[in-house]
């Protein structure tokens, strides 16, 4: 399902996935695009999957047992995906945007805390641990690649997930980090609901820090 038009976003619901093809996609979709495409949110879901990142430690991956574990081109160190999470992939022309990579992580993580916030949810971030945790317990995780000032990969959101595979890594590379998901925070809800919910947060969110960038900093673009 696609929703073009979103506050000039194109919004694809793409359903349940293999993690590899959907990788793959965003890697061509990146590779030939023009400035003047319109930017694109994919939102997905994984069969159970364990991703390392670009320059990831595999000391952080611990047991994987049956799960497959794939080295991805995103940053960061491992992480889990897998059934009842909602993942959003964030295909973006930042300098567009007036984003730099600073700013677009901190548009990410804010979307996370706000849609929580509209759950009822208290959510936080870590200064030098990407991400947004509840009570202390990590419950949205983040990896982004950047390549010629485009955007890929993104961001996932654990909604009512079997959390036992995060005991096989150190989530994020955190040797003892707990994870939670909205169901352990005693809200019922389901995946397809916070498809729509965060996917609209995000692009509110992004929409005001591109319009804040535009009016309080020239220079946006650097360091992509």
């Amino acid at each position: 399902m696609e929703s073009s038009g979103a506050q000039g976003f194109v919004v694809k619901y793409l359903g349940v996935q293999d993690y590899e093809s959907v990788c793959a996609a965003q890697q061509q979709f990146t590779r030939n695009r023009v400035e003047q495409d319109p930017d694109e949110l994919w939102v997905v879901a994984h069969p159970p999957v364990y991703t390392l990142g670009q320059t990831g430690k595999t000391e952080h991956v611990l047991d994987t047992g049956l799960i497959p574990l794939v080295r991805s081109d995103r940053g960061g160190q491992v992480t889990y995906h897998g059934p009842g999470q909602v993942v959003i992939y964030t295909l973006l022309n930042i300098r567009r945007l007036n984003l730099t990579v600073k700013s677009l992580v901190t548009s990410i993580e804010q979307s996370v805390i706000d849609y929580l916030g509209d759950l009822g949810l208290q959510a936080e971030t870590r200064i030098g641990a990407p991400g947004v945790y509840v009570q202390e317990q990590k419950i949205s995780a983040l990896g982004l690649r950047i390549t010629r000032g485009y955007s890929y990969h993104g961001l996932s959101l654990n909604v009512a997930m079997d959390l036992t595979p995060f005991d096989g890594i150190n989530p994020c590379g955190y040797e003892g980090l707990e994870i939670t998901d909205l169901k352990r925070q005693g809200v019922d809800c389901t995946p397809a609901e916070v498809e729509v919910g965060l996917t609209q947060a995000l692009i509110t969110r992004l929409r005001a820090n591109s319009d804040q960038g535009k009016s309080g900093h020239s220079a946006q673009g650097a360091g992509l």
